[in-house]
């Protein structure tokens, strides 16, 4: 049995109910920002570290949010929050502390009524599966949170698409901030 086009189907079926100008108007929001952090925890901080890496490339100040060179927030800047639940204690109390402070707060979470979302000014709603698979949550033949991890890292790649436009940032310009210690 052959998993992949199953795979590749709930994949297209998340990212089909995702607005691309929702994508847009986050990109925007990169752009006005000062100051990226973001924030994730276990693979959902896997894929916000990857989002952040390539951020880095497109010519963003961003930072990763536990990381020792992480500097304090501070007026301008924004907050990027993935949980895949929306209930992850240390995100949740990063995004309330965040906008505490008076900053801009993005939840990416697959629950737009959780403590998460409510902490963000912006949420970027994926519709995938969690490992809690809640009874409104899209079914899913894979383990855990795969498929919102899956769907994040797309729509993450997206998101730095239309934000190297906005900045009008090509390949050989990414290429440049690529890492050369390797």
């Amino acid at each position: 049995m052959s998993f992949i086009p199953t795979i590749l189907k709930e994949v297209e079926t998340v990212l089909g109910k995702v607005s691309e100008e929702q994508l847009q108007e986050l990109a925007a929001n990169l752009q006005k920002a000062k100051r990226i952090f973001i924030i994730g925890e276990g693979r959902s901080g896997l894929m916000a570290k990857s989002f952040a890496m390539r951020l880095m490339h497109l010519g963003a100040t961003v930072f990763v949010v536990g990381e020792t060179i992480t500097p304090s927030i501070a007026e301008g800047d924004l907050l990027v929050a993935v949980s895949g639940s929306g209930t992850t204690k240390s995100v949740v109390w990063t995004a309330e502390k965040t906008k505490s402070l008076g900053c801009e707060v993005v939840a990416v979470t697959t629950n737009p009524e959780s403590a998460l979302a409510g902490a963000a000014n912006h949420i970027l709603h994926v519709p995938a599966a969690t490992k809690y698979r809640r009874e409104n949550e899209l079914q899913s033949i894979q383990p855990l949170g795969s498929l919102f991890d899956q769907c994040v890292h797309i729509l993450f790649d997206t998101i730095c698409l239309l934000f190297s436009q906005l900045n009008e940032v090509d390949h050989a310009d990414a290429f440049k901030r690529h890492s050369n210690l390797e």
